[in-house]
């Protein structure tokens, strides 16, 4: 007979245990509930690892990645433990990994951008951010971070000349200059030429000098959308001051002279000094590109602002993060009264400078010798004993290794024709690849079955983080065990 069950529920009298017989009947075939232990499913349940995801708050909670919401912001950790709970449920992590995966996986910054180590043989290399800064200069960008006395005297108590600092010393490095001003970059700092000299007139240049810059931006269109007009004079291999001069008329804004600094004619080729122009009773703007402020041994063909200037140029416009080795911004330097009507124009306001780069831009002029001026000045001799110690203790590593002879770039438009003597470090091209994705990132040049590391673009302190970045991805792997 079955048992007696009584219903617990309360059904019927509250005050009562309950007053309804249910009967039921055992049946040792039936089937368990699902989800119990004794199911197949419920064993499955049990051992997937998919049905078991750690909670988002639980890995959240991990002091590791709590720390790293409080250093790189919720956002990018949240993302990380979403992609070790996604890797959970694909099977592809167990659980219990899953905070280790997520910390793993969190960047050492709270950017996209990371750091590269660059032995390409281009001092200047236009995709990897142009010239490295000083340490002067990164300390300057760590110092005005926070609030600063940027547009403020201290003194006083009341505003001051937005980045005084910054102008001072580029007017110091540059004496012959009346005046300076700083832009955003270059190509603004031509274009805020245009617009006070030549908006609704004429601009005369040269046929030979109207360059594309780079990234498909020209010239010629930058200068048009301030609203000049632009009149070509000579041929693109030959100009000659009466083409100049013939130009010339009432509708004439200045005399534009641009520096091709990212190519060379040669052969039956002629173009107008400076000093030359400077006799035509217009004003002149030389745009200079690559920023020197004075010759430089290293770059005798390279002109350089202190020159242009004492030849007669009204105005020169040049970058600051090239030669120069700044942060980017545009450099004008010229008289007094004509760098005032820049200053004073409304589009200057749109153009103008931030805080961090005056802070960068000052601790280059005053700070000591740039990463770029020290890749351009070092000595051949010291490069090759470094390639040599390097190369061999790759060797000593098991590391496929030679060090050789090289040719560096100035690059980043600058001194095109200039070769650099250097020295490399040879490994196997199909390093290539994994020395760019490490972290730092390593990147060489490949030439033919070759991944050469161009020592003239990696500082000496920077040789152990080489280094260890060629161990990281070239080490032979142990041996198996038998």
């Amino acid at each position: 007979m079955a048992p007696t069950v009584f219903n617990t529920d309360a059904v019927g009298d509250p005050g009562r245990v309950g007053s309804i017989p249910i009967r039921l009947r055992r049946d040792s075939t039936r089937t368990p509930p699902r989800g119990s232990p004794a199911s197949g499913r419920g064993r499955a349940a049990v051992t997937d690892p998919r049905r078991r995801v750690p909670r988002t708050d639980t890995l959240l909670a991990d002091p590791r990645l709590a720390a790293a919401a409080r250093r790189l912001g919720p956002g990018l950790v949240r993302r990380a433990v979403t992609e070790a709970q996604e890797r959970v449920r694909r099977g592809e992590l167990a659980p219990e990994s899953a905070a280790d995966a997520a910390a793993g996986a969190l960047p050492p910054a709270a950017t996209t951008l990371v750091p590269v180590l660059n032995a390409t043989g281009v001092v200047i290399h236009t995709n990897l951010g142009r010239a490295p800064l000083s340490t002067a200069a990164r300390e300057a960008l760590l110092a005005a971070a926070g609030p600063t006395d940027v547009e403020f005297d201290l003194a006083a108590g009341g505003r001051a000349r937005r980045g005084r600092g910054a102008l001072a010393a580029l007017a110091e490095a540059v004496p012959e200059a009346g005046a300076v001003h700083l832009t955003n970059n270059n190509a603004a700092a031509l274009v805020l030429a245009a617009t006070v000299l030549a908006q609704g007139r004429d601009i005369v240049l040269s046929r030979g000098e109207m360059v594309e810059i780079g990234d498909g931006f020209r010239l010629p269109d930058l200068l048009r959308s301030t609203g000049a007009r632009l009149r070509e004079v000579g041929t693109t291999n030959r100009t000659h001051l009466a083409d100049y001069r013939d130009a010339l008329g009432p509708e004439t804004g200045c005399v534009l002279k641009i520096h091709p600094s990212n190519f060379t004619t040669t052969g039956f080729v002629s173009a107008v000094p400076v000093a030359q122009l400077a006799t035509l009773g217009v004003p002149v703007v030389h745009d200079i590109g690559s920023g020197l402020l004075r010759p430089h041994p290293a770059l005798p063909g390279e002109p350089d602002a202190a020159t242009s200037l004492a030849d007669g140029a009204d105005l020169v416009t040049a970058s600051a993060d090239k030669l120069l080795g700044g942060p980017q911004a545009g450099l004008l330097l010229g008289h007094r009264e004509l760098v005032e009507r820049l200053a004073r124009h409304p589009l200057a306001r749109a153009l103008r400078v931030d805080k961090l780069t005056l802070a960068a831009l000052e601790a280059t002029l005053r700070g000591p010798a740039t990463p770029v001026e020290q890749a351009l000045t070092a000595c051949p001799d010291r490069l090759a004993a470094r390639a040599d110690a390097l190369a061999a203790t790759l060797r000593g590593e098991g590391v496929d290794a030679q060090a050789q002879p090289g040719q560096a770039r100035v690059g980043g438009g600058g001194a095109p024709e200039a070769v650099l003597p250097s020295a490399v470090v040879a490994l196997p091209a199909a390093l290539a690849l994994p020395l760019r994705a490490g972290r730092p990132a390593l990147v060489g040049r490949v030439h033919g079955d070759r991944l050469l590391l161009d020592l003239r673009t990696v500082p000496e302190a920077d040789d152990g983080a080489l280094l260890d970045a060629v161990r990281a991805v070239a080490r032979p792997a142990p041996p198996a065990r038998t």
